[in-house]
């Protein structure tokens, strides 16, 4: 018998049998290298190919390799470093888990269903989902960067949970505070005694998988030594085609304390970044949440709106808002939660602002991003060149162009005094007849907020 032409035409079956994803990951890859008294001998990519089709498709296997021979057949799964080396790996005692009691460390309740989505996060959680359909083949790595509590945590749960449902891939997220305490607690073990199965099993937990979901990364910039093991263990994965995804609150290129080499594969596939949410999608936001509370009915439109005027840059604060005005409502038995209601559980919670869904709002996300500095800082009290400029530029707009009243300006802010808008406004209206360049930066931003 010919083995290839046998095994052309078990692949060609098996792949109308099982989806897209399934052959890929198990069958597309394998070779038949020999038939001998009713043996059969299987070549696979890994260990894990091994221990898996053994497990889960040994039977499957056999009957549609007896329907295409005619003949009964006992398979042997082989890998090439057995093959070339002539030995024999047990998986058993390897300890290779199976895919369904692997620990990912994954929290089943962030989903892409549950993911709100806008203006600002679109893109990354369309680019999320696109690797999550297919792992290991579009953008790896996937680096997502935004400033903490925007959701980068979410699209990793989301797609470590969408591909395990759809594959039998092994998907292990963790943070880099994680990864370093592990390679420490390694180093240490092996300092004291050189115990080579601790190393294996470090390799094992971090390169014997198909997906590495590393969270905030810029952890790993004080801890030179646990580079060189990232460095070595992303080489190891991308060289597989493994799918690598990393988070951070700075894009890859702001890592400067990172060795150039880590920075330089970090962009090797996408980076996505995500922006704070505009106005109407932290309503959907509130929304979705109280919703999900069970407490939709008890809440009037105004208090949402407070909550989202208020918490500009952080879906984690509008979370809490929303826990303590429902506590605050239900110790002191209110039956509605009014805007009264949330502006007194809230006074301490953030100062308070004018409640509109308000064009203000929508200068002070411009500016922020324009000046790279974030909206607190131009609610703040700092006085830096870098962000006493940027908050003048963002009253002068509010004033001149969006006929804003003072009070209302001072009050958006951060609570300052009517006058302190008003010499913000002087200064730029001065300042623009002698500088050019200033000119045309703010006609920029007008033109961004039209």
């Amino acid at each position: 018998m010919d083995v290839n032409n046998i095994w052309k035409l078990f692949l060609e079956k098996i792949k109308n049998d099982l989806s897209p994803m399934l052959y890929e990951t198990w069958f597309m890859d394998t070779k038949l290298l020999k038939i001998d008294d009713h043996s059969a001998l299987v070549m696979v990519p890994m260990h894990i190919h091994k221990k898996h089709l053994k497990e889960n498709y040994y039977d499957f296997i056999s009957n549609i390799f007896t329907e295409i021979t005619g003949t009964n057949f006992d398979f042997e799964f082989i890998t090439e470093e057995e093959h070339n080396n002539n030995i024999d790996i047990n998986t058993d005692l390897l300890g290779v888990p199976k895919t369904e009691n692997f620990a990912s460390n994954l929290n089943i309740k962030y989903t892409f269903e549950n993911f709100v989505v806008g203006d600002s996060n679109k893109f990354a959680k369309a680019t999320a989902l696109a690797v999550a359909e297919k792992p290991g083949l579009m953008y790896n790595p996937l680096f997502i960067y935004s400033s903490s509590g925007l959701g980068k945590t979410h699209l990793m749960h989301a797609i470590g949970n969408y591909i395990i449902k759809n594959s039998s891939k092994k998907v292990l997220y963790v943070t880099s505070e994680q990864f370093v305490n592990d390679f420490i607690d390694l180093y240490r073990k092996n300092k004291d005694q050189n115990n080579i199965s601790n190393i294996e099993m470090f390799k094992k937990k971090y390169r014997d998988i198909d997906v590495l979901m590393i969270d905030d990364i810029q952890y790993l910039e004080i801890a030179a030594k646990t580079q060189q093991e990232f460095f070595n263990t992303f080489n190891e994965l991308h060289t597989n085609n493994k799918q690598i995804i990393i988070s951070s609150d700075r894009s890859p290129d702001d890592l400067k304390q990172l060795e150039d080499r880590l920075r330089t594969r970090f962009n090797w596939g996408l980076t996505v970044d995500i922006l704070p949410p505009e106005f109407k999608l932290r309503l959907e936001i509130i929304d979705k949440k109280i919703a999900a509370n069970g407490i939709s009915d008890f809440f009037e439109k105004e208090a949402k709106e407070f909550i989202a005027s208020n918490c500009t840059s952080d879906i984690r604060k509008i979370e809490g808002a929303i826990t303590r005005v429902s506590a605050y409502a239900a110790m002191m038995n209110y039956s509605k939660i009014s805007l009264d209601v949330a502006d007194e559980a809230l006074k301490d919670f953030f100062i308070k602002s004018i409640i509109s869904q308000n064009k203000i709002d929508n200068v002070q996300q411009i500016i922020a991003q324009s000046y790279s500095i974030s909206i607190e800082d131009l609610k703040s009290k700092k006085r830096n060149a870098n962000i006493a400029v940027p908050r003048q530029i963002a009253m002068y707009i509010c004033r001149i162009v969006l006929k804003e009243s003072l009070t209302k300006i001072a009050l958006e802010f951060g609570g300052k005094n009517h006058t302190t808008v008003m010499h913000a406004v002087d200064k730029i209206s001065k300042e623009i007849l002698i500088n050019q360049e200033l000119e045309k930066q703010i006609q920029k931003i007008v033109t961004k907020i039209n």
